[in-house]
């Protein structure tokens, strides 16, 4: 019983590292998205397209950087390209300050978006090599949390010192990622994988179909971010937002409470079966006639959305080598900001050709395709690992 404790057991004090990297570097990365908008407004007299292009900037180059920073942290270490996107995030939060117009404000959106690449990536195949195998995808589980509460942290923090001015929110902005970079320095080193270090494309083969199957159920979590809310008001329900903020805990929580589920039972059975939640909650959103059916639809959605991400990044990591999981891993990660890019304004075209339930439905019809794609996909390691 106490061998398998130890070996069981989470290294806690080094997991500080890349958790609370990642949570203080996605803090200050999403401070200025409240307050974004009005500025670029107020300065610039900017137009609305312009306006998205500033907000959404980071997600361009994250989409194409996520597989070099996942090479580079294979070839160079993880914690010091972590480090690095620690580093230029805080630089981004101090360009902020500079008076280098429209045009550079875009430009240091661009280079914002690669070290968000740099830091999640490295930190995911960080988090994975120091957990024990019954848990990796756990821990995967909960890494997501981490960067999720950075998130909300940012956006509430950002929305609060916006009466206190933009040089505030700036200031956040800087000083989070380097909070987040000292915690990450403090932590040891993670050992590198043995053996020589592979080159690596752009698109790993063990990445490419648990990605789609990503990007495919992206639809549904586009679908409830941008439409939920009109389609319930079309519905002649209020209250719409009280439906994103359920599946918001409920996706949460569920990793907290049963985020081993991918390691007990298998990732590719646990995705097939996330992923027909995720179908069959959109299904319940898109007819519900009432606020608590909406609600029900959330709660199952969230639960299968919830563990779906980590089930199919487990399935990647245990089909790739150890010295190519990082670029495998950014490469899957890709996929996410392809999909909710393709999908959002996609939506849009659906909604206003078909109405807002068919977005939904089209939602559920991918995470169906998704949960198909789980379950052909080949696993090695299918089955749960005994500890010794």
């Amino acid at each position: 019983m106490t061998a398998v404790a130890q070996t069981d057991a989470l290294p806690r004090r080094a997991l500080v590292g890349p958790f609370g990297g990642l949570f203080f570097g996605y803090l200050g990365l999403t401070a200025a998205i409240p307050v974004l908008p009005e500025f670029v407004r107020d300065r610039y007299r900017a137009s609305d397209f312009l306006i998205g292009l500033v907000v959404t900037a980071t997600a361009l180059t994250a989409l194409l950087i996520r597989p070099l920073a996942g090479g580079q942290a294979d070839y160079r270490g993880n914690r010091l390209v972590m480090q690095v996107g620690a580093a230029i995030l805080a630089l981004g939060g101090l360009a902020y300050f500079l008076p280098v117009g429209l045009a550079g404000l875009v430009v240091n959106r661009l280079s914002l978006g690669v070290g968000e690449a740099a830091l999640f990536t490295a930190g995911a195949v960080w988090v994975v090599s120091l957990a024990p195998h019954s848990r990796r995808g756990q821990l995967i589980g909960l890494y997501g949390v981490s960067m999720w509460g950075g998130i909300s942290a940012g956006t509430f923090l950002g929305a609060v010192l916006r009466d206190l001015g933009y040089g505030a929110v700036w200031t956040l902005c800087a000083v989070a990622p380097l909070v987040g970079l000292a915690l990450i320095s403090s932590a040891p080193a993670p050992p590198r994988p043995p053996g020589p270090r592979k080159k690596t494309g752009l698109m790993l083969r063990p990445a490419l179909t648990p990605g789609l199957a990503l990007a495919l159920a992206a639809g549904g979590y586009a679908a409830l971010a941008a439409f939920v809310v009109l389609h319930l008001l079309d519905r002649g329900i209020d209250s719409g937002v009280v439906v994103l903020s359920c599946f918001s805990l409920v996706y949460a929580g569920t990793r907290l409470v049963i985020g081993r589920l991918p390691d007990k039972y298998g990732p590719r059975r646990v995705a097939t079966v996330c992923a027909s939640c995720e179908a069959a909650g959109l299904l319940v959103i898109a007819v519900a006639p009432n606020l608590p059916i909406a609600l029900l639809g959330s709660v199952v959605m969230g639960v299968g959305f919830s563990l779906l991400h980590p089930s199919l990044a487990l399935m990647v990591m245990n089909r790739t080598d150890r010295s190519q999981q990082g670029a495998a891993l950014g490469a899957y990660t890709s996929f996410w900001d392809l999909g909710v890019a393709v999908w959002g304004p996609l939506g849009g075209v659906i909604a206003g050709a078909l109405g807002y339930e068919a977005v939904f439905v089209v939602g559920a019809c991918c995470a169906v395709v998704a949960a198909v794609m789980a379950l052909l996909i080949a696993e090695p390691s299918d089955q749960p690992v005994a500890v010794a």
